[in-house]
């Protein structure tokens, strides 16, 4: 995860482990309160994290007031 910055190893990491618990839909609201960034911060690196992430495969899911992710395991 050398690539990625602080922020992003974070996002990564904390999806990961939900992942593997079985959930699959997301907020960046949701994210950052679990990890203590701003929901700007988090939804601002979504989109970047969906193109290089290897660990989790991300998806622009949905669109109400704010987008829902799709996470699933690679």
């Amino acid at each position: 995860m050398s690539e990625y910055t602080e922020e992003e190893q974070r996002i990564v990491a904390y999806l990961r482990e939900s992942v593997s618990r079985g959930e699959r839909y997301f907020r960046a609201k949701n994210i950052a309160e679990a990890i203590g960034l701003s929901s700007k911060q988090v939804g601002s690196r979504l989109p970047r994290l969906a193109e290089k992430s290897d660990d989790v495969d991300i998806e622009k899911w949905g669109r109400a007031r704010s987008t829902t992710w799709r996470v699933t395991p690679s």
